[in-house]
């Protein structure tokens, strides 16, 4: 496979993670979820009402796309949720490779 052609499968495979991260509100909510006061106990959705500034359903909506890209989850107390980041890293490896590849063709072209 050609190292375009492998750019090209690895941008497919990031497409959802990028956009998930694209969005100013998502990265708000990602960086309230990372703060150290918060990080194990999370953050309800009336939480990041205040911290994004939009309704809650449309908080409810970004959580959704960052919880379908599987950087955000939830638990259950009672009847409130709490969302958190999870733990895992597989979509942000993968984004880290693809970089790691546009710097390296990146590098190679300017050689020639």
């Amino acid at each position: 496979m050609s190292n375009l052609t492998k750019l090209k499968h690895e941008f497919t495979k990031s497409s959802d993670f990028l956009v998930a991260l694209g969005d100013q509100k998502r990265q708000a909510i990602i960086v309230a979820l990372l703060d150290p006061q918060v990080i194990y106990r999370g953050l309800q959705v009336t939480d990041l009402v205040g911290v994004t500034g939009l309704s809650r359903p449309a908080v409810s909506h970004h959580l959704k796309i960052l919880k379908d890209v599987q950087l955000v989850d939830y638990r259950r107390e009672g009847t409130k949720n709490f969302y958190y980041l999870t733990h895992q890293t597989k979509a942000i490896d993968q984004l880290k490779t693809l970089l790691d590849h546009v710097t390296e063709t990146m590098t190679c072209n300017q050689k020639i």
